[in-house]
C-alpha cells in the first residue's frame, strides 16, 4: 500500500482496492476433516510461527477453528508463541472445527534452544482477522510493541500487514469497539508541550492518528523508542480529510473492517515517511498533492500544520535495527496455482547480504530506482512496446494493477460495487508478458531488462472461491488512466507478483553487499 505522494516525499502514487474475501458459514453442511501447517516449522525460543488451518466438508460448512498448543501458547489467529527451552524439543499445535469439535487436525513445531533464524518472521496470507470480515491477497505479520523500556508492558498485534510500499508503523488503537487490537498506553510524541499527529494519505483513503513511542520488535529484531503511528476514528482537521483521493473510502484507519488489517508495518524503500519536506515545508502545506499536510500539533481539538524533524517523524523500523537494516526480503518459496489456495506461507527476512538467508544472489536481477524525482520508487516496464516509468513493486497492493482495459483489451467484471473494475477475460487464465527494467533520476534506463510473465483470472471466479491467495487477481491501475485528465498509466506489481519468488526491497543510501563496488539502495531485484 503506498501513499500518495510528491516529489519532494521521495514516493508516487499507487492502488490498495478492497475485494470480498470470507469463511463460509455452517448452515447445513458438513465437517470432514481439518489440515494444519505452521511457517516456520522450525522456532528458538521465545519465537514466532504463523499457523493456518484448512477445514473440508461438504456443504455449506463453517471454516472457523479454534486452536491449542502442547506448550507454549497460541493465539486466536494462529499465531504460535514458542515456550523457552534447553533442548530441541517438539511442540503440537491442533486445529479443531468449532462446527464439529471431534474433527482436528495437527502440526508439529520444532523449538530450539536458541533461534538460528532471528531475522526471520513468518508471512501468512489469510482470510485476515476476524473484525476484517475477510480479506484477499494482504500479507500479515506479527509485530511486538513494548512501552519504551519496559519488558512487563507489551503486546504482540497479529495481523500486521506487511507493505513494501510505504515506511512506518501504524496500528489501530482498540476503542469503540472498532476491533483494534492495541490498548497499550503508549507516550506521544509532543513538539512545544503539543501532541504529534499525523495524516498519511493513500490511494484508497487516509489515515489519522497521534504519533506515539514504542520499543518494536519483530522475529528477533529489536528497535527502541521508535515512532509509531496509532490509528484512531477520531475526527481529522479539514485540512487532512480534503486530501482523500477521488474514490477513497475517507479514513480508512478508524477500524479493523475499513482497514483489512490490525495494522501495517511499512518497510519500503525509504528511510522515513515524509523526510526533507516536512522539516522545512510542512507547516505551509495547502492540502494538494504537490504541498500535502502530514504532520499537525494539537491541543484538544485544534491542530495546525507543523515542521517536524526526520527524528520524530515515523520512520522504516528497519533502519532502526542494530543489524539486518539495509532491506527486506519476501520470500514465498511456494507459488500459488490457478483458482488459488485458502492460504499462503511465507517469510519477511530482514537485511540485504548480511546472513546466509538473505544473500543477493537469491535474486535473478537487479532494478535500480531513483531516490528522488517524479520517477522516485519506480521502474520502467514495458509492454506492447510501450514504456511505463512509474511502475513498482508493492506488497502492499493486493493485485496486479496495470493499464486500462482500453489498453490491454481485457474484459472488465462489469458488475456493480468493489469488484467492478476488476479483470475478468473471456478465456481465463490470460497470460501477460513484460519487461522490466531500472532507471537513473533522469529516466534513463539503467541496469539488466528481463522479461516477467504473469496471469490473469476472471476476478469474479476467484472471489467466489472462498480462498484468500490468489496469483492472477488483476485490474486496470486506474480506470480509464491515460486519458483526458485521468493520471499516467503504470504497472503496479502487487502480492500476487511475490508469490513463488525473491523479492528484495533495498532502502535508500543503505550499502548492500553482493551488488559491486559502492552499491546501495534504493533498488528492487528478484
Amino acid at each position: 500500500m503506498r501513499k500518495l505522494g510528491l516529489l519532494i516525499l521521495l514516493v508516487s502514487s499507487v492502488m490498495w482496492f478492497a475485494a470480498c474475501g470470507g469463511n463460509g458459514g455452517g448452515g447445513g453442511g458438513s465437517v470432514t476433516g481439518v489440515s494444519v501447517s505452521c511457517s516456520p516449522s522450525t522456532v528458538g525460543s521465545g519465537g514466532t510461527s504463523q499457523c493456518s488451518a484448512v477445514v473440508s466438508g461438504t456443504g455449506n460448512f463453517s471454516s472457523n477453528v479454534t486452536w491449542s498448543s502442547s506448550a507454549g501458547s497460541i493465539s486466536s489467529s494462529g499465531v504460535f508463541t514458542a515456550p523457552t527451552v534447553s533442548s530441541n524439543t517438539t511442540v503440537t499445535i491442533t486445529a479443531t472445527s468449532t462446527q464439529n469439535t471431534s474433527v482436528s487436525g495437527t502440526a508439529n513445531v520444532t523449538v530450539t534452544p536458541s533461534s538460528t533464524t532471528s531475522n526471520v518472521a513468518p508471512i501468512v496470507v489469510d482470510a485476515g482477522p476476524p473484525a476484517a470480515g475477510g480479506t484477499v491477497n494482504i500479507a500479515f505479520v506479527s509485530v511486538k510493541v513494548c512501552v519504551p523500556g519496559s519488558t512487563t508492558q507489551c503486546q504482540t498485534i497479529d495481523h500486521v500487514q506487511v507493505d513494501t510500499g510505504s515506511e512506518g508503523l501504524r496500528l489501530i488503537q482498540n476503542t469503540n469497539n472498532n476491533g483494534g487490537e492495541l490498548t497499550l498506553n503508549l507516550p506521544p510524541e509532543t513538539i512545544g508541550g503539543n501532541a504529534l499527529n499525523e495524516c498519511l494519505v493513500f490511494e484508497d483513503g487516509y489515515v489519522w492518528g497521534p504519533v506515539v513511542t514504542a520499543d518494536v520488535t519483530v522475529a528477533g529484531e529489536s528497535a527502541s523508542s521508535v515512532p509509531v503511528q496509532v490509528m484512531t476514528p477520531a475526527t481529522a482537521p479539514r485540512t487532512c480529510s480534503s486530501q482523500n483521493p477521488a474514490g477513497g473510502a475517507g479514513d480508512t484507519g478508524g477500524s479493523v473492517m475499513a482497514f483489512g488489517a490490525n495494522g501495517l508495518i511499512g518497510v519500503g524503500l525509504f528511510v522515513n515517511d515524509c523526510g526533507p519536506y516536512c522539516v522545512s515545508d510542512g507547516a505551509s502545506c495547502n492540502g494538494t498533492n504537490s504541498a500535502p499536510c502530514v504532520y499537525y500539533t494539537c491541543s484538544g481539538n485544534t491542530c495546525t500544520a507543523t515542521n517536524v524533524a526526520e527524528s520524530q517523524q515515523v520512520p522504516n523500523p528497519v533502519t532502526l535495527f542494530a543489524t539486518d537494516n539495509n532491506g527486506v526480503l519476501i520470500n514465498f518459496s511456494t507459488t500459488v496455482g490457478d483458482g488459488g489456495a485458502p492460504t499462503a506461507s511465507g517469510s519477511l527476512i530482514f537485511g540485504i547480504g548480511t546472513e546466509s538467508n538473505n544473500n543477493l544472489s537469491l535474486a535473478a536481477n537487479v532494478y535500480p530506482v531513483p531516490d528522488q524525482g517524479n520517477d522516485a520508487g519506480n521502474l520502467i516496464t514495458t509492454y506492447s512496446g510501450v514504456s511505463y516509468p512509474t511502475s513498482f513493486l508493492d506488497s502492499g497492493s493486493n493485485g496486479l494493477y496495470f493499464l486500462d482495459h482500453s489498453l490491454t483489451g481485457i474484459a472488465l467484471c462489469g458488475n456493480s460495487g468493489n469488484n467492478a473494475d476488476y479483470y475478468c477475460p473471456n478465456n481465463p487464465p490470460q497470460s501477460i508478458t513484460v519487461t522490466n527494467q531500472g532507471q537513473d533520476s533522469n529516466g534513463n534506463p539503467l541496469g539488466p531488462s528481463a522479461q516477467a510473465t504473469f496471469s490473469v483470472e476472471n476476478a469474479l471466479n476467484l472471489f467466489n472461491s472462498n480462498n484468500s491467495a490468489f496469483s492472477a487477481l488483476a485490474g486496470p491501475f486506474f480506470p480509464g488512466c491515460g486519458t483526458g485528465n485521468n493520471p499516467a498509466c503504470a504497472f503496479d506489481f502487487g502480492l500476487p507478483f511475490f508469490y513463488g519468488k525473491n523479492v528484495f526491497t533495498a532502502i535508500d543510501n543503505q550499502p548492500v553487499s553482493g551488488c559491486g563496488s559502492g552499491c546501495a539502495g534504493p533498488f528492487f531485484a528478484y
